[in-house]
């Protein structure tokens, strides 16, 4: 089974990683208000990066990595991101 690591960016501008493994149930609970705490009363949200992991293990250490980036090296993700989409 595949994970995904997404940063979601919200209305209000600041983005949000998590983790999943299943991505469009995921952000259907976040846009339901049923995801993340952060994410009640941002949206509507954006999917600006996802990223395919073998496991819940290695999604869990990319979504550690991609936390600690500051917020215009997460935007530089979303670059890569739309230029491989």
């Amino acid at each position: 089974m595949s994970w995904f690591v997404y940063i979601l960016k919200c209305s209000d501008g600041s983005l949000y990683t998590g983790i999943t493994n299943n991505i469009e149930n995921r952000i259907k609970a976040h846009r339901d208000g049923k995801g993340a705490k952060y994410t009640k009363g941002r949206g509507p949200f954006t999917i600006i990066y996802k990223e395919r992991c073998m496991n819940r293990s290695i999604a869990s250490k990319r979504e550690s990595e991609i936390k600690s980036l500051n917020h215009k090296e997460k935007l530089k993700l979303k670059c890569n991101f739309s230029s491989l989409a």
